[in-house]
């Protein structure tokens, strides 16, 4: 029988992984590099709401490019599994190892600098731990727009923004994460480096790599950095707050102001009355713009780089038209940057509002702009034959076919009944989406939440073609393992 060296013995510290694996990343990521005080690992194995938990052997923290190519390169070699986790504020469970202990958790956090920005060329350089609102600043101080934004950006980070293709709340305006970047530098499986970093509108060179990573959870490969567009710096601002007798009003209401205000929409939110409700029971400080309730709302907002844009006066004669017509019921225009934040904080509380109302299932779909009222009234009408006294907040970026479809329990259930039929909830929320072509992840990607999901909704070409690119990048399925694929 072969002897065991004492190196090759399991590490207490690190669950499965063999001290002489620990000892060689120790010796690539250094000291600062290494985490394994259970004080220290915590907050890396839960994620920000708790509904996700796992174990690691270690979790790793390089600092450079280089660093996640020594440590991908030697578990490649090893063969251990490898989870990136960038801001850890993704819904899916996507960047959580799982419960066995033998998965490395590979932070990249400690990878934060600004590498470059060109203002002449409107990019900026920005390696995958960047926090989100850093980089808007970074923007922001040479005259520059970055425009992803959204509820978590004084936290998420670029990579994670890349791993997910993220929306949030400017889609209609600047596209989402895809669409904002121009290239990308990418350590692959084996530790191979592919510099990407171009950062050119035209090059025809071949197939456009850098689209397989943007929105693969890290199951490809590990962005480490990214060249984002920019965009001239808004100057001025209108928000309204209107309300509507329907979703197909809302409809109506952004073929209108789309053609009258061309580019400058810039945000179009939608949000159910009990979405409104919830926000003004439970989050300080907000009140209803309203004199009276009515069954649905938009927020609107108008953005402009030219002082001489006179936005005030474009949406109030994108409304009256509409308002004289019954289209729209009521509606207010921020008086200033006060009332505006007022009006955001107001879409911005749903979610964390609905969260004390006990458990909730929600759902993050988007189907064509044209077909959201037909997707409301089927799958509300379903839900409630299934669950009666089921409670609809229903809210998101109407302006581009996203809605955030979540449900709360109904008020005299049981939280573990409610919570139990999450799967047979979703079933028939997403089979409505896919009767009108949509997707059952519009912004959120579909970690291990949804993973099993796809099979139903997606062909078995579609699914064949996702594991063949799988197999050939990641031969030996290290990376991510139990996330976006199926079983």
């Amino acid at each position: 029988m072969e002897s065991v060296e004492r190196n090759d013995t399991l590490n207490p510290l690190t669950r499965e992984l063999p001290q002489r694996v620990s000892d060689r990343i120790r010796d690539i990521v250094g000291e600062r590099g290494i985490l394994t005080d259970p004080a220290d690992t915590a907050p890396y194995l839960s994620d920000w709401r708790g509904a996700y938990k796992g174990k690691a052997a270690l979790v790793v923290r390089p600092a450079s490019t280089a660093e996640v190519s020594g440590v991908l390169a030697l578990c490649h070699q090893e063969g251990i599994p490898v989870v990136t986790q960038g801001g850890n504020t993704g819904l899916c469970g996507g960047s959580m190892p799982d419960a066995s202990g033998r998965q490395i958790v590979l932070s990249l956090n400690r990878l934060n600098r600004i590498r470059n920005i060109d203002a002449a060329n409107d990019t900026l350089v920005a390696e995958a731990g960047c926090i989100l609102a850093d980089v808007q600043n970074a923007a922001r101080e040479v005259g520059r727009l970055f425009p992803l934004s959204m509820g978590s950006e004084g936290s998420c980070t670029i990579g994670g923004n890349l791993a997910t293709n993220a929306g949030g709340i400017a889609v209609l305006r600047y596209g989402n994460m895809r669409d904002l970047t121009l290239g990308i530098e990418v350590v692959l499986p084996d530790g191979r480096i592919w510099d990407g970093l171009r950062g050119l509108r035209k090059d025809n060179t071949g197939y456009d790599l850098k689209h397989l990573f943007i929105g693969s959870e890290g199951s490809l490969g590990v962005i480490t950095a990214a060249v984002l567009k920019l965009y001239p710096l808004p100057t001025e601002k209108a928000v309204a707050f209107a309300a509507l007798p329907s979703p197909e009003a809302a409809i109506e209401l952004f073929k209108h102001l789309r053609s009258l205000c061309g580019p400058r929409l810039t945000g179009f939110e939608l949000m159910s009355r009990m979405s409104l409700d919830f926000v003004l029971r439970h989050m300080a400080g907000c009140t209803d713009p309203m004199a009276e309730p009515h069954p649905w709302y938009l927020l609107i907002e108008l953005t402009d780089s030219s002082p001489t844009a006179n936005l005030r006066e474009l949406i109030e004669t994108g409304l009256m038209g509409p308002l004289e017509d019954g289209q729209v019921l009521d509606a207010v225009i921020a008086a200033d940057e006060a009332q505006a934040a007022a009006l955001w904080k107001l879409r911005e509380g749903i979610s964390e509002a609905q969260n004390f109302e006990g458990p909730s299932i929600k759902h993050d779909i988007s189907v064509p702009v044209s077909s959201i009222p037909g997707f409301i009234d089927k799958a509300s009408a379903a839900l409630s034959n299934e669950i009666p006294g089921i409670r609809l907040v229903c809210y998101g970026h109407v302006g581009d076919g996203n809605l955030h479809f979540n449900l709360s329990k109904p008020p005299d259930s049981e939280n573990a009944d409610f919570r139990a039929q999450a799967g047979r909830i979703g079933r028939v929320v997403y089979d409505v989406v896919a009767q009108f072509t949509g997707s059952i992840s519009a912004e959120h990607g579909l970690g291990q939440s949804k993973r099993q999901d796809i099979v139903r909704y997606k062909s078995d070409l579609e699914l064949e073609l996702m594991r063949s690119i799988k197999g050939l990048l990641d031969p030996k399925a290290i990376m991510n393992p139990g996330k976006v694929l199926p079983d």
